[in-house]
């Protein structure tokens, strides 16, 4: 499984995203998943099986699939839980 934070330069922001999503994987200690970074216009479907990135950015990204949409990029608890929920539904948790 693939994940990809995206974020509209695909600089800070998606970078702080995906080591916040790397944080939250390794505090439940699921390995294999591949996370990564990128700006919205490099994204493709075939990217990732997952992609995450904040509410300004979402509306962009009805195209690439499965998209867990956060508030904030520094709102750990809130990601942790939508994290959680997906994996729980894709059976990794």
């Amino acid at each position: 499984m693939k994940i990809l934070a995206i974020c509209g330069t695909g600089l800070g922001s998606s970078f702080m995203l995906e080591m916040n999503v790397q944080q939250i994987l390794s505090e439940l200690g699921i390995s294999g998943i591949e996370v990564d970074h990128c700006d919205l216009s490099s994204a493709t479907p075939d990217s990732a099986d997952l992609f995450i990135a904040a509410k300004d950015i979402a509306t962009g990204m009805g195209h690439l699939g499965e998209v867990i949409v956060i508030d904030s990029i520094i709102d750990m608890d809130g990601l942790r839980a939508k994290l959680q929920e997906v994996l729980q539904q894709k059976g990794l948790l």
